[in-house]
């Protein structure tokens, strides 16, 4: 059985839906059972990885478990102590390019190495999957492009080569059902380095519309999503990152085509199926 921690996040949900397509036993943990919508097979398990508030039968017949939820830096350790004493075999962490290829503001990255140091540290086998930017982050354009055609934002240029959280997914699934995978870091992205701006214009491609990228200062963009309510950890994250990538491109990597025998899924995959998302 397999222990989904960040069980409705962007990958998280992705695994239970393949781990249950493959016929595997998964319990997944979330704050909102009712609200979580997963797989009909899938045991879904009210707790909280922030606090941790994960009760004992979640980790009944556990092999392994899969961390993927920055809300769980903190407690990690106490997680993952759990999961061990309970049987459990190995933990995958899904955990940020950053910590290989430094970006951004130093504090992000230093709790991104401080869950991988949680998992070195928990006595079980493990595997660290060193994510690039999701493609799935492109929704927090949706709303603008809801209702209009031009994406507003700042540093344009910045490049990355994101990726589909399938692939993300397909990779966790593997490194938790196969021995093969332990001590490994893989540094995942998707195939191809996209600014920005080509980002808007696959989107274009894949709702038939001519979208643009309007270049704002950082202290404005900043100043419109603490308005719109968003922690200031939101705008800090982005921004740092994005002006970093504006002067050197992120990594691009072909692990994902090394582990899964397959090209990694590309961004203009991922926005024809998302396109209902941007529409009018």
């Amino acid at each position: 059985m397999y222990v989904i921690i960040g069980a409705t996040g962007v990958v998280g949900r992705e695994v239970v839906e393949q781990l249950d397509s493959a016929g595997a036993k998964v319990t997944a943990v979330t704050r909102d059972p009712a609200a979580a919508h997963l797989a009909p097979g899938t045991l879904v398990v009210q707790g909280d990885p922030a606090a941790p508030v994960i009760p004992a039968e979640a980790w009944n017949g556990v092999e392994a478990v899969l961390l993927s939820s920055r809300g769980a830096i903190a407690s990690a350790s106490e997680i993952l102590s759990a999961a061990a004493e309970h049987g459990a075999r190995r933990v995958v962490v899904v955990s940020a390019a950053t910590v290989e290829h430094p970006v951004g503001e130093p504090r992000f990255i230093a709790g991104f190495r401080a869950l991988e140091a949680a998992a070195e540290a928990s006595g079980l086998a493990w595997t660290m999957l060193r994510c690039a930017d999701f493609d799935a982050n492109a929704l927090a354009w949706a709303p603008q492009l809801r209702g209009g055609d031009v994406v507003r934002g700042a540093y344009g240029a910045a490049a990355t080569s994101p990726i589909h959280e399938c692939d993300i997914a397909a990779v966790a699934v593997r490194a938790l059902t196969e021995s093969e995978h332990e001590g490994q870091r893989y540094l995942l992205t998707g195939p191809e380095s996209l600014t920005q701006c080509d980002k808007v214009r696959m989107l274009g491609a894949a709702t038939g519309r001519d979208l643009s990228f309007l270049e704002l200062p950082p202290a404005q963009v900043r100043a419109a999503m603490l308005a719109q309510g968003l922690p200031e950890e939101v705008p800090a994250r982005l921004l740092g990152s994005l002006a970093d990538y504006a002067r050197v491109p992120g990594p691009t990597t072909d692990t994902v085509a090394e582990l899964l025998g397959r090209s990694a899924l590309d961004f203009a995959a991922w926005a024809t199926a998302h396109a209902a998302a941007f529409t009018h």
